[in-house]
Parts: structure tokens; C-alpha cells; sequence
């Protein structure tokens, strides 16, 4: 079953979040009492450059996996260490394509919109782990591990234990780029 793991929010632009019971995700907003809450653009680089930009990223996912993944390479990261909203167990977030929604729990849905592009400061938070979750395909192309962004469609509560659908959109689908 698809889960969500954990689920986090801080009210200032800081790089962890801590862990609590419960977020409230308001439609097309984010996560209630977030930093990066709202209709446009609040990454801070990205408000330096054009402040009327949407906000496709109101809403930041890790998978579960990859905190075992980075553990094996002896990295001690735990939920909310990489600035995630939501911790999933057993979606292959980095899978999805553009537009695929998650229904979270009894009312919630979002939107993936992309790939999380990781910054320097997750280097800063621990050595080398820029580029544990960096990765190359066998063609060379890089994949980036650190996450998904999304926007939120239909608002609500969001929990620990909390199930998870995916409803994939229309064909043709296009792969994640970063957002």
C-alpha cells in the first residue's frame, strides 16, 4: 500500500522541517503555515529573479526509499532533514509523469508539476550528499533523486498512514523535468 510516511512544514525558509502530526493543504496555496506557501513563486532564488512567477512548487514529496538509500552510503538523514512536506512510502514519485495527481488521504489531491532541482545548501547540510542523490541513466542523463514538487488541488488534512492513489493523466505522458 501507498503511504504517506511523515509530513512537515516550517514557517521560515530553512533547509530541515520539522516533523508534525498533521499539515493542512490549501488548494491552490500549499501547505497551510509553510514558508512556501502561495499562488506565486516563494523559493527565494526564484523570487529574485521574477516574484509573478506561478508557484508549481507549493508542495514538496520524498520518497521513503531514498532515506534507506542514503542511510546504505552512510548518511543520517530522517523525515524532514531535506525540506519535504510529505515522506511517501511505496510511490515511484521520481516515475510519475507531468500532471500525475495524488489523492492523500479522505479529501486531499495534488498535482506533480516536476522535478526538485537540488541546491548547494543540501552540501551544506551534509558533505557529499549532493551527490548521493544525484545520479546518471545509462545513457548518461542526470537523474535527480531529491524529490518532487506539486501543486494542490483540492485541499485538506494530510497524516502519518495517511493512503495514497495515483491517477495518472491523459497519454502521451511527459517525463519530470526540474521545476
Amino acid at each position: 500500500m501507498s503511504k504517506v510516511e511523515a509530513v512537515s512544514r516550517a514557517e521560515a525558509h530553512q533547509f530541515s522541517k520539522p516533523v508534525l502530526a498533521e499539515i493542512m493543504l490549501l488548494a491552490g496555496l500549499g501547505v497551510e503555515g509553510d514558508a512556501h506557501l502561495g499562488v506565486t513563486v516563494q523559493h527565494r532564488s526564484r523570487v529574485a529573479k521574477d516574484p509573478s512567477q506561478p508557484n508549481l512548487r507549493q508542495v514538496h514529496l520524498i520518497h521513503s526509499e531514498l532515506l534507506e538509500e542514503l542511510a546504505g552510503k552512510g548518511f543520517a538523514v530522517r523525515a524532514g532533514d531535506l525540506g519535504e512536506n510529505i515522506l511517501t512510502l511505496g510511490v515511484d514519485l521520481l516515475g510519475l509523469p507531468e500532471g500525475a495527481r495524488l489523492h492523500i488521504g479522505a479529501t486531499a489531491v495534488i498535482e506533480v508539476t516536476g522535478l526538485r532541482n537540488p541546491c548547494k545548501q543540501i552540501n551544506d547540510f551534509q558533505p557529499g550528499l549532493m551527490q548521493a542523490v544525484l545520479d546518471r541513466d545509462a545513457g548518461g542523463g542526470l537523474i535527480r533523486k531529491a524529490g518532487v514538487m506539486a501543486v494542490v488541488i483540492n485541499g485538506g488534512p494530510v497524516r502519518s498512514g495517511d493512503a495514497i492513489r495515483v491517477e495518472l493523466p491523459s497519454e502521451p505522458h511527459q517525463p519530470l523535468s526540474p521545476v
